[in-house]
């Protein structure tokens, strides 16, 4: 059986690694002859830093499903059409927009040096800060701040891309047209009902839906209409979740 798991919210919180008796029950199931994948809003680059090196071959889908890799290596990517990154960039730059820019590899960040995201942003030093402009092609866009925010969200409702409005962190997360975690899945070889999906926000939605089995962390009223069984925040959340996973990785 194939198992994916979110990162952020999921498995690890506040930025902090993945904990070693989580990534122990993931072995576990790997060494009972299941799959598990890793997929999430963080760049692959950024994914990295809160796992393990063992943990780094494991199929990723990372940028909401931008990109997958196998074995280490990038195998697939998709950017925002030229035209269509022009127009964001536009209509950003309207609303004085300060975003979190990632290319395949590289990124550019033109917000405040004290905001908590940077700390989630390249920690290990695999990549460059660049300006924009020097980025080429574009995976995915967070906006941070902006005039009206409201209004700018909106208007990128209205452009051929992905929008997730992620409002406990107040922020504005935006893929390429028809790139979410599922479609990434499939590159990756998924079988629609034949895997275990584990998140916990809106971007996971399509890979609950598509989804044999599907557990929920925490409570969030647009994921929860696809998900089989919840389990909640708290201190008992990690234990509960291994039990779990334990469970169904003997059942299954």
């Amino acid at each position: 059986m194939q198992f994916v798991f979110d990162l952020d919210g999921t498995l690890c919180f506040h930025g902090r690694p993945v904990s070693s008796s989580l990534l122990a029950c993931l072995a576990e199931l790997v060494a009972c002859g299941h799959e598990v994948t890793f997929a999430s809003a963080r760049p692959i680059r950024d994914m990295l830093p809160v796992l393990e090196r063992p943990f780094h071959h494991y199929p990723m889908v990372g940028g909401n499903g931008a990109m997958t890799s196998r074995d280490g290596k990038l195998i697939s990517i998709a950017s925002f059409p030229e035209d269509v990154q022009a127009a964001l960039l536009k209509l950003l730059a309207q609303h004085s927009a300060s975003c979190l820019y990632d290319s395949d590899w590289d990124y550019a960040y033109d917000g405040p040096d004290e905001h908590p995201i940077l700390r989630q942003v390249d920690e290990h030093r695999l990549a460059t800060r660049r300006a924009v402009i020097e980025l080429g092609s574009l995976v995915k866009i967070l906006v941070l701040d902006a005039d009206a925010k409201d209004e700018l969200a909106a208007e990128l409702t209205k452009l051929p891309v992905v929008v997730h409005r992620h409002h406990h962190e107040d922020v504005i997360d935006i893929s390429p047209k028809g790139i979410h975690k599922w479609s990434a899945l499939r590159k990756l070889g998924f079988i629609e009902g034949q895997f275990v999906a584990v998140g916990n926000d809106a971007n996971d939605i399509t890979m609950f839906q598509a989804s044999g089995h599907a557990i929920m962390i925490g409570e969030h009223p647009l994921l929860a209409p696809y998900a089989d069984e919840t389990v909640a925040l708290g201190e008992r959340c990690e234990d509960e979740l291994i039990a779990k996973l334990k469970s169904l990785g003997e059942r299954l």
